[in-house]
């Protein structure tokens, strides 16, 4: 049974709802929008159109005490070609965390592992993560053929942090277009500058791969309003041939997408399903209830995500 706090953070989504519905008119919809707040579809923007978009993720819920951080995005896309979109972003984070790790302790965030924080101490921080680099080509539109197939990369160079992450994103769509489902299929390599377990004092830069599937629904049921769904799953590898698993995470959740003349807002909101287990670098402690806390996991994830075209 879900406590009232669960019940308040799960309905912080649907009041997200009713403010997204509040916002404007319904001018015809826009091919490149983003329907989803996690995985992506094949649409791009038209060659020459740009758009600045901006993200913000809110995390929220660990083992236990209290946890709370918020992932920033700021995005500028531009389109190339018809079938090559680039963009330019910077990544930015704000924790809050107190006793929510394994075994009670204060753990940071993912982004901010590299800080030490006492066992028990109250922690806050807010950080520039780094700069990324974005490009999208389409081999297949779902338009004109029978599948919609791109290709993603992604590297991201920051103060103690390095990305590259390449991603395989197909789509199909039916009625009319009215219902679009997207797959992807990501394979992001990362490395952290951070102190080493065993030699305190001693930082090293650290490796660590991603590899995560997402599925994604939505339906298009009245003019500019799409709802939908998406699931994730998340893995991470303390190697790049994905040996040494540390952490498997699933996530399923609604997300509802408006698309206006010049701009778009889509929200995702995200609960981790118990179906978490162990693996040969777990972190002793971080799963509980079957579901895992490790630094980059947590129990709901709500994602915001609002562009404007120019």
């Amino acid at each position: 049974m879900r406590s009232a706090s669960d019940r308040r953070h799960a309905g912080l989504f649907v009041l997200l709802c009713f403010l997204v519905l509040g916002v404007a008119a319904a001018p015809p919809a826009r091919a490149e929008e983003s329907q989803f707040g996690y995985v992506y579809t094949t649409d791009l923007l038209p060659q020459g159109a740009k758009e600045v978009e901006q993200w913000l993720t809110w995390r929220h819920r660990k083992v236990a005490g209290r946890f709370d951080q918020l992932d920033g995005r700021t995005e500028f896309e531009y389109g190339l070609t018809d079938r090559l979109q680039v963009a330019f972003y910077a990544n930015y984070v704000w924790a809050s965390a107190y006793r929510n790790g394994p075994f009670g302790q204060t753990t940071p965030p993912e982004p901010l592992s590299y800080d030490q924080p006492g066992p028990y101490q109250h922690y806050d921080a807010k950080r520039f993560v780094g700069w990324s680099g974005e490009a999208i080509y389409r081999l297949w539109s779902p338009y004109t053929d029978p599948l919609g197939v791109a290709l993603y990369i992604e590297p991201t160079v920051g103060p103690a942090f390095r990305e590259l992450e390449g991603k395989l994103i197909l789509q199909k769509n039916y009625l009319d277009d009215r219902l679009v489902l997207a797959f992807n299929l990501t394979y992001a390599p990362e490395w952290r500058y951070q102190e080493e377990e065993d030699r305190p004092g001693h930082k090293t830069w650290q490796e660590e791969t991603d590899v995560n599937a997402g599925f994604a629904a939505s339906y298009r049921f009245r003019e500019n309003w799409s709802l939908g769904f998406e699931f994730l799953n998340e893995r991470e590898y303390a190697s790049y041939n994905f040996k040494r698993e540390a952490n498997s995470g699933f996530f399923v959740g609604p997300s509802l997408h408006f698309g206006g003349k010049k701009f778009f807002v889509t929200a995702t909101f995200l609960e981790q399903l118990p179906w978490a287990s162990e693996h040969s670098d777990s972190v002793p402690g971080a799963i509980v209830g079957r579901r895992v806390y490790d630094n980059d996991f947590e129990k709901y994830r709500l994602r915001v995500k609002a562009g404007w075209y120019f």
